[in-house]
């Protein structure tokens, strides 16, 4: 046995050792408004506990306490006073905090917000129905993520997001404890298809953009937390819109031991495609059913089941493109004739069964298994006749946009027959136990990976007859038979065949203490996690702390400090090279981290807001270099770069409309690498100038420099993010609503796409620039019974109107690279959707 695998049994053992006993007591009640309606999605907590418990449809909570001592409970609501009281029960003990809450919104109705949770905590916790009311083209939960701070992303079509620097592989996302993972073919958001979150049987959100504690996974930006309802009544939803339909049922049994969700929704987004600068035939369709079961088997254990079936179809028959770009001095056009067709399919299949003990009181004993497969099929052969003209650009022209004279023309063809299938296997063991003033997480998981990997892909280039690249030929020759035999030179060739059979090892600890002492509230956490993996041997150990301080100042501040070794062991994308080549020596990215922050309650116009600002930095050492391309990223697959990030979050969000919460975030940040392997070679000619293919007229090479171009943007960084949510109301119709969603980040890098030189991606996309608007009207609401038949037998009815890209900006979400014979690049934007406008129905039973 290796020293690596005795250190990991030893961990193993640490991690699921002793946990005390502790005696609790129970609060529970039911909560409603001043009209006597019940109050669902109230937020009730033990002060300074991370922990959140939140009530249900019928306003109803229970929450576990520890016994014989003083504990505070408090309880919030949007627009409503907050409600604190103290208990001190004996063990066994089942106390009733039934309360009304005040409104203190004269004529409002019930909006959606979005909900800190408990100040100590580092996860921001988001109402779920702001995911269903959300303004834009991409409905779900990660929508609404790209406005908090610290998240980015510069693609309306994708539910992608970039944090803190970090890539889209860099993000964990859970759904029920579970570990949920996205399609690996995916290139372009339009093929992107369904979040696999629903939004319509969510019951709690949790979100941090870094420091988060030991429990959750090995990845280096943010963890997604996402709970599905346990319903205590039958109940439904039903959406339509132009992009697509869905609908929901849920219920419970007469003695509540079963309740049942089920889930399925449709999307097409060919209206929106229809505004990209290719015109052709778009036939996407994205289709998929979920359903969340649970069943008490008796007080102590519950069985529960969550199933996913997801089928995403995209078809593309491209017709004709025509884009200008270029700059004043040099205003160009390229116009694109197509011919062939894309058709790529992903079929994933998700499967979990929990099993949840509570053996006594204040101790939870969680077992998972689930099993994740995703069959992907790739397939295009698009050929493409194009020519690049320079316009007119003299304005006092008459012919002024038109095309003045052609600078060249060409074909090219790209081809692929791609298939991925993969399949994940999971067995795990969660628990959690709350002891006096303390509360203990622990876990171990075992997961089991098979990957099979078949690439046939390639293209060329053909610029007036010449094939880029262009090979050596026997013209001028006196016998050309002389010659050595000419070969076809592609510009791109991918074959491979790649099988992966593999298993890793984790197993975490965690425990959290709250105090006060002298009024003042504290917390502090700690935690480690240990991973193995069989594939390369290596053994990883995470460390991980936070703590909180809640001083007694007249003003009311927090202040949040976290950090730790936050290690990303290499999944199969990370792995394989820009051949399709596998690296199975690949080494885990480990990243020191340190966050720095505090959040400011305050009250203005009378009215609650709050002010977060939190500062961070990363130093990351075995990084694996990558490239970005819509959201297809490309590995480089070897441990060869170092980097760092840094960078200051800040968000304040409140009732700038009173009794509806909005927010405005603003992120500022600075991400590079340094790839310790990678020489810049200049080449000089007898002139002393720098060769640039296709500009200087003296290509002959005299002399050459080669250095180390050292620091480099890497391709997520975007130095400076804004982003603005913002709810109103007609105060003399409260069920006209406005939600308005803007975006501005500055441009990401980019650079040539057929050497894969990290150095020279120093060029900057243009700004991304999006407003979504959108407006709303509640037909009918749950206290108000309609005079049709049908429309009383619906709780709630809105009707919707939304305008995307509200100020018709076009957006670059990335780069054709065209070349022609001289060699010569020019870079072609490819932009993303223009103006739309979507009307949605959306019906609650």
């Amino acid at each position: 046995m290796t020293l690596d695998k005795i250190l990991y049994i030893i961990i193993l053992i640490f991690v699921t050792g002793g946990v005390c006993a502790q005696e609790t007591a129970t609060v529970s009640g039911t909560l409603k408004n001043s009209k006597g309606e019940p109050l669902q999605y109230a937020n009730i907590a033990i002060l300074g506990e991370p922990e959140v418990v939140i009530s249900d449809a019928k306003g109803f909570f229970t929450i576990k306490i520890p016994a014989n001592q003083n504990i505070k409970i408090g309880i919030s609501f949007i627009g409503h006073k907050t409600l604190l009281q103290t208990f001190n029960l004996s063990p066994g003990e089942n106390a009733d905090f039934s309360s009304v809450l005040i409104n203190t919104v004269t004529g409002m109705e019930t909006y959606d917000h979005v909900e800190e949770g408990n100040r100590g905590d580092p996860m921001v916790r988001i109402e779920p129905k702001l995911a269903k009311n959300f303004v834009g083209p991409n409905e779900s939960v990660e929508a609404i993520l790209k406005t908090l701070p610290g998240v980015s992303s510069n693609n309306e079509l994708s539910s992608q997001y970039s944090v803190r620097g970090g890539n889209f592989d860099e993000n964990l996302v859970y759904v029920n404890d579970i570990q949920i993972y996205r399609p690996f073919l995916i290139r372009a958001g339009r093929q992107e298809g369904l979040s696999f979150i629903n939004s319509n049987l969510v019951s709690d959100i949790k979100f941090s953009a870094g420091g988060f504690g030991a429990k959750y996974g090995d990845k280096m930006s943010s963890v997604l937390d996402v709970t599905y309802k346990e319903p205590e009544e039958f109940g439904g939803s039903f959406t339509a819109s132009l992009q697509g339909a869905s609908v929901h049922i849920e219920g419970a049994s007469k003695n509540h031991r079963l309740t049942f969700l089920t889930g399925v929704r449709y999307k097409t987004n060919q209206y929106v495609l229809q505004s990209l600068d290719t015109d052709g035939e778009y036939r996407p369709s994205f289709l998929d059913a979920q359903t969340y079961i649970t069943y008490d088997i008796n007080e102590k254990w519950e069985i529960g089941f969550l199933g996913n079936v997801a089928q995403n179809k995209y078809k593309f028959i491209p017709d004709t493109r025509q884009t200008e770009f270029g700059t004043i001095n040099q205003a160009l056009q390229l116009t694109v004739f197509f011919d062939g067709q894309e058709v790529d399919q992903f079929q994933t299949y998700f499967g979990a069964i929990s099993n949840t003990f509570t053996p006594k009181e204040g101790l939870e004993l969680k077992f998972i298994t689930s099993a994740f497969s995703t069959l992907e099929d790739e397939k295009f052969d698009i050929e493409g006749g194009y020519r690049i003209d320079e316009l007119e650009r003299d304005l006092g022209s008459d012919e002024f946009g038109d095309v003045k004279f052609n600078r060249g023309v060409g074909t090219f063809m790209d081809h692929a027959r791609n298939t991925l299938d993969a399949n994940v296997i999971n067995v795990e063991h969660k628990g959690k136990k709350i002891a006096g003033n303390h509360t203990t997480f622990w876990g171990v998981k075992y997961q089991h990976e098979f990957i099979e990997d078949k690439i046939s892909e390639w293209g060329f280039v053909d610029s007036t007859g010449f094939f880029i690249p262009q090979g050596a030929d026997s013209i001028g020759y006196t016998d050309a038979l002389a010659q050595g035999e000419q070969l076809l030179e592609l510009n791109e060739v991918l074959k491979s065949k790649v099988t992966l059979n593999s298993s890793r090892y984790s197993s975490y600890l965690q425990r959290s203490w709250v105090w006060e002492k002298d009024t003042v509230n504290y917390t502090f956490t700690a935690g480690a996690r240990g991973a193995f993996w069989d594939l390369n041997e290596e053994l990883i150990v995470s460390p991980r702390v936070a703590f909180s301080v809640e001083p007694n100042w007249k003003r009311d501040f927090l202040f949040r400090l976290a950090g730790g070794v936050y290690y990303q062991p290499p999944f199969y994308r990370e792995m394989r090279d820009f051949d399709g080549n596998i690296n199975r020596n690949i080494k885990s990215q480990r990243s020191y981290q340190a966050v720095l922050g505090s959040d400011y309650n305050f009250e203005a116009w009378g009215r609650p807001f709050k002010f977060t600002t939190e500062v961070y930095y990363k130093h990351m050492e075995n990084v694996i270099p990558y490239e970005l391309d819509n959201v297809r990223i490309r590995y480089h697959a070897t441990n060869n770069a170092n980097a760092q990030a840094a960078g200051v979050d800040m968000k304040i969000n409140g009732e700038f409309v009173k009794g509806v919460e909005s927010w405005f975030s603003m992120s500022v940040s600075k991400v590079r690498e340094d790839l310790v392997d990678d020489r810049k070679v200049t080449y000089l000619n007898s002139d002393g100038d720098t060769i640039i293919s296709g500009f200087t007229a003296n290509n002959v090479i005299a002399d050459s420099l080669e250095v180390g171009p050292g620091w480099i943007p890497r391709p997520t960084d975007q130095r400076v993010n804004f982003a603005l949510y913002f709810q109103d109301y007609i105060p003399k119709l409260p069920s006209l609503k406005m939600h308005i969603a803007l975006y501005y980040a500055t441009g990401l890098p980019f650079g040539p796409s057929d050497d894969h030189e990290r150095y020279k991606a120093t060029l900057r996309i243009p700004a991304y620039r999006r407003v979504d608007m959108g407006f709303s009207y509640l037909l009918k609401k749950a206290e108000k019974h309609g005079k049709s038949k049908i429309i009383g037998n619906f709780e709630n009815i809105w009707i919707s109107a939304e305008v995307f890209n509200l100020l018709q900006i076009n957006n670059v979400i990335s780069y054709l690279w065209v070349k022609d014979v001289t060699n010569r690049n020019y870079a072609v934007p490819n932009y993303l959707t223009s103006r739309q406008i979507n009307v949605k129905l959306h019906f609650e039973f």
